[in-house]
């Protein structure tokens, strides 16, 4: 399974379900007793999931150190492997898990067996992600470098809608709602922003992704020569930034597939 870290997912999935809960609907959080979140990282699902439910939320994860940063009840474990007990959960999600496992078939499998009534999946298309700058060459240097990580990876990264996973599955009744998780940097910055910008004008943010480019179709050189760019473009950001006119908005389409065990 690819790794994160606690910055990483706190980054990427700041903000979501703040707009729109409603593409949530069909796992009927309103009604259960108990939800697993498995893979729950630091959190960020859990919360959103204890806030709706009035049952029991427990978060699952195989990270003890990012598990340690979720409240209490939590359980260690692989989400191929739950140490849970057959049919005990009532509603088993997770959030941007399937799309980093290599089986993902397994863990469902898995979500299947715990589950009670209902087993869900948000997973993102992250091939279908769009990009907006003041900024004319980022849009296309991050869809360049966004293809040439995702030929490194050696998982799915196009997961997205989850249908048919789940039919294989022997889930019935099932449903898909999209939701578009929206980021953006504009005036007046916060120092999350500055620190995003400046990591693109050193690189940095680039730099921590070279080895899975180079897993794929990417060579040094060429690695190289999109390290250049990017830090062009990045300095660029940061003059805009000190005129307060530098503007970014990203979109990430996410699906949410639910099932009847």
């Amino acid at each position: 399974m690819r790794r994160f870290t606690a910055e990483y997912l706190e980054q990427t999935r700041r903000g979501m379900w703040e707009d729109s809960q409603a593409a949530l609907a069909a796992l009927r959080l309103d009604e259960a007793k108990t939800v697993l979140d498995v893979g729950a990282g630091t959190g960020e699902l859990t919360r959103i999931l204890r806030e709706n439910s009035p049952g029991q939320v427990l978060s699952l994860d195989a990270d003890r150190s990012l598990l340690s940063q979720t409240e209490t009840p939590r359980l260690l474990g692989d989400a191929t492997r739950l140490p849970v007990a057959d049919s005990v959960v009532e509603v088993v999600v997770c959030q941007a898990l399937l799309v980093n496992l290599p089986t993902p078939a397994a863990a469902l499998d898995e979500f299947v067996r715990v589950a009670q009534s209902r087993v869900g999946a948000i997973e993102p298309d992250n091939s279908a992600v769009t990009v907006e700058s003041t900024v004319p060459a980022e849009p296309a240097l991050m869809a360049s470098a966004r293809r040439r990580y995702l030929c490194g990876v050696q998982t799915d990264p196009t997961f997205g809608d989850g249908r048919e996973l789940f039919e294989h599955a022997g889930l019935d009744a099932i449903t898909v709602q999209r939701y578009d998780h929206h980021q953006s940097i504009e005036p007046p910055y916060s120092d999350t922003a500055f620190e995003a910008v400046r990591r693109k004008a050193t690189g940095a943010g680039l730099k921590t992704r070279r080895e899975t480019m180079l897993a794929g179709n990417t060579t040094a050189e060429q690695f190289d020569q999109l390290r250049e760019a990017w830090r062009a473009m990045g300095r660029t950001a940061v003059e805009q930034m000190r005129n307060q006119e530098y503007c970014y908005s990203e979109t990430v389409p996410f699906y949410v597939t639910v099932g009847h065990v």
